[in-house]
């Protein structure tokens, strides 16, 4: 039998050895690069940053919002990074000057054509094994939010006209339509 080539695994250390400019994620020691967001995605991921931060002084909340490039380190190990478009971490300890070391509470990921098998599957399967509260997929093409409620095993299908409730903040929904206004 011959033995045959074996992948390499990536660590943290790779991730931040790429040239400038260049983005990727780690999942499970496999390096996934990311294509730049369009300008949609970017002004929805500013404007849902803002309207959480808002909600959470508003209530002076403990959580902190972070929108990408955030690195979060998500297994508090070397062979998984990713970075959520959006992360709300209500943990004070689990924040670094690097970022976050653990899961985060909250997070919303907003669909580009190239994302779309990583957020809908191989994300969705490591944030709620990794201890992700709540996870959100925006899909613009579709106009649709994909909630997943991991603390109380929830799970909610929405479109974009839908007021879309936020699980770990009872009483507070979002409505995506009023943000791409």
């Amino acid at each position: 039998m011959r033995d045959l080539p074996q992948e390499k695994l990536y660590t943290i250390d790779d991730i931040y050895e790429l040239p400038d400019g260049e983005r990727a994620e780690l999942i499970d020691g496999r390096l996934y690069f990311m294509a730049p967001p369009n300008r949609i995605h970017q002004r929805l991921v500013s404007k849902l940053n803002h309207i959480l931060v808002r909600h959470i002084e508003e209530k002076s909340g403990s959580c902190e919002v972070y929108p990408a490039p955030f690195a979060v380190f998500l297994n508090a190990d070397e062979k998984t990074y990713v970075e959520p478009d959006i992360s709300v971490i209500c943990e004070k300890d689990k924040l670094t000057d690097k970022g976050c070391n653990g899961a985060p509470d909250f997070i919303i990921e907003i669909v580009s054509p190239s994302s779309q098998h990583m957020d809908c599957y191989v994300k969705l399967f490591k944030y709620r094994t990794a201890g992700v509260r709540e996870y959100w997929i925006v899909n613009l093409q579709q106009n649709s939010v994909t909630v997943y409620g991991f603390e109380h095993d929830t799970y909610g299908a929405y479109t974009f006209e839908d007021a879309v409730p936020i699980d770990i903040y009872p009483e507070f929904t979002i409505h995506i339509r009023e943000l791409l206004k």
